[in-house]
């Protein structure tokens, strides 16, 4: 008796757990079988950053004016691009429908699919970044920064992206309507970012953009999950 009550108390804990382990796996999966997914925002954040130098000018002293807003945005674009089909591939397959019915948390569950998304988009632009900038002239001891606020920045760009690719999962053209409903969303995102990488460029103090980055990822953190699970509620229900 007390063996069959061990197990219901522990049960749940369990199951929470394999859920979330599994939906980690399943989407790492499927998106390595769609390398084109996973390469797309990549391709394209290296062509802009390569041939905005041939389209603007060569010199030095422009480029690395221009070059921490040029990697920021670029960063923004590139995430934005990979969204629309964070949600999409489940919901033509009925994966969706499935989620809503599990007995554990939605919010944890979409949780879990952004890390995937971020694990694969976010941190490999916030990498790649230091390399692209050397292209753009960027000041080595910037690079660390760039990194960091990339990595903190492209976390809460996932997050609040998700939200609104979950509101426009069931439209068939929803790109653009994802786009006007994340992008006002972004920019204080892009404007403490961009402010940290510049503020390391003139030697100024930086905590204070890096620390607004950790809060808004934090803010994220515990609101978009649950903005996510109810926004894909109305999209399946109706």
């Amino acid at each position: 008796m007390q063996h069959a009550e061990r197990l219901a108390v522990t049960e749940p804990r369990g199951g929470l757990g394999v859920a979330l382990a599994a939906t980690l796996r399943r989407d790492l999966m499927l998106l390595m079988r769609r390398r084109s997914e996973v390469m797309n925002p990549l391709v394209f954040f290296a062509l802009v950053i390569t041939l905005f130098p041939l389209g603007i000018s060569p010199d030095a002293e422009l480029l690395a004016i221009v070059a921490p807003g040029l990697l920021w945005v670029a960063a923004l674009l590139a995430t934005l691009l990979s969204l629309d089909s964070l949600f999409r591939a489940d919901f033509e397959d009925g994966c969706l429908e499935q989620l809503l019915l599990s007995p554990q948390p939605l919010a944890l569950l979409v949780m879990a699919k952004v890390a995937v998304h971020w694990l694969l988009t976010g941190l490999p632009l916030a990498l790649m970044a230091p390399l692209l900038g050397i292209t753009l002239a960027l000041p080595a001891g910037s690079y660390g920064i760039l990194s960091l606020s990339l990595a903190l920045g492209t976390a809460s760009l996932s997050l609040i992206g998700a939200i609104g690719a979950a509101l426009t999962v069931g439209l068939a053209r929803g790109g653009v309507l994802l786009s006007l409903l994340v992008l006002p969303l972004y920019v204080p995102v892009l404007i403490f970012g961009t402010g940290a990488v510049q503020a390391a460029l003139l030697g100024d103090a930086l905590a204070a953009h890096l620390a607004i980055l950790g809060a808004l990822l934090a803010g994220a953190l515990m609101l978009a999950p649950w903005a996510i699970a109810a926004s894909l509620r109305i999209s399946i229900n109706g």
